[in-house]
């Protein structure tokens, strides 16, 4: 039945499944984000010995809320870019699965490069206020804002913009394009029509590991970006990176780059393993609540057969 709903029903429903998705799933994995911004932040080397020692620090710094840094941003911020970006997948597979000529295996990658692109303009000033306390910001969400407003001007919201673009393009196109095809091969082997939970975990989980191992270099150009208290040319972005690049290879050598790996590919599988386990439990059931309210609406609206 899935088949006869609308390019933009599908949007609609990929959205609202990708909001709930993403607040659980980022709430849910917010402490182990905290130590690896912690760990990725210029000089941490000097102030962390590992991750366990990380962890300690801030127990011992802050406590439990120690962890929860810049949550209340997450949620929000989390929310929304999810449901635009799962709702953005599901738009772009909807509309080049239309497309005669174009080929299927490319159809789950293009798909998330088109939700990486659009939601990655949502993440980037959620990301940096969250970076921005977890690296020792005080103040709350919207006070962190205002001082990044007063002294970059809107565009400090996009500070690492395009290291997050070159990050999460990447990462989206492996995540998403894992998962669809391990979701496939899984459902072709199974002849089932929907992935059980345990099969969504551990297929989410693979796809994340994959990512994030691939990935984290460009992670940490975009955290040292991101966590610098200001920048005196925020529009000259590129140059920001280049120059992050060639800092981090003059102070940390090559292993700069693989700062907070260890986390970032637990963070990501744990991510990606609970992530689509909720994407798919929550789209699901917004689809079949949505097919049952359409068939009673049909039915209601159906003609009355006259008795004989």
């Amino acid at each position: 039945m899935f088949k006869t709903l609308s390019v933009f029903e599908r949007a609609l429903i990929g959205a609202g499944a990708g909001g709930i998705a993403g607040a659980f799933t980022y709430v849910c994995l917010h402490p182990l984000d905290t130590i690896k911004t912690k760990l990725q932040t210029r000089g941490a080397s000097e102030m962390y010995s590992g991750t366990f020692d990380a962890v300690v620090k801030t127990f011992q710094s802050k406590g439990v809320l120690g962890f929860y840094s810049g949550v209340s941003a997450v949620i929000v911020g989390s929310t929304f870019s999810s449901a635009v970006y799962f709702g953005t997948c599901e738009f772009g597979k909807s509309v080049l699965a239309t497309l005669p000529q174009y080929p299927t295996v490319l159809i789950p990658p293009t798909a998330g490069a088109m939700g990486n692109i659009v939601s990655s303009a949502i993440m980037v000033p959620k990301e940096l206020i969250t970076q921005r306390m977890q690296a020792g910001a005080k103040g709350r969400s919207w006070e962190v804002l205002l001082r990044i407003l007063e002294k970059d001007g809107f565009l400090g919201l996009y500070s690492g913009y395009s290291a997050t673009l070159l990050r999460n393009l990447p990462a989206g196109v492996l995540s998403y394009s894992s998962f669809e095809y391990l979701k496939a091969a899984v459902l072709s082997k199974t002849k089932q029509a929907n992935l059980e939970p345990v099969q969504s975990v551990c297929c989410g989980a693979l796809a994340g590991a994959i990512s994030a191992s691939l990935t984290t270099p460009l992670d940490v150009v975009k955290t040292r970006l991101m966590t610098q208290v200001h920048k005196e040319a925020v529009d000259k972005v590129v140059a920001g990176v280049s120059a992050t690049v060639k800092q981090i290879l003059m102070e940390e050598g090559w292993v700069g780059f693989t700062r907070g790996m260890g986390p970032r590919v637990v963070h990501s599988a744990c991510f990606s393993a609970l992530g689509y386990f909720a994407f798919e439990t929550a789209r699901l059931t917004i689809l079949n609540q949505y097919l049952r309210r359409k068939e009673l609406q049909d039915v209601s609206l159906a003609p009355a057969v006259p008795l004989d």
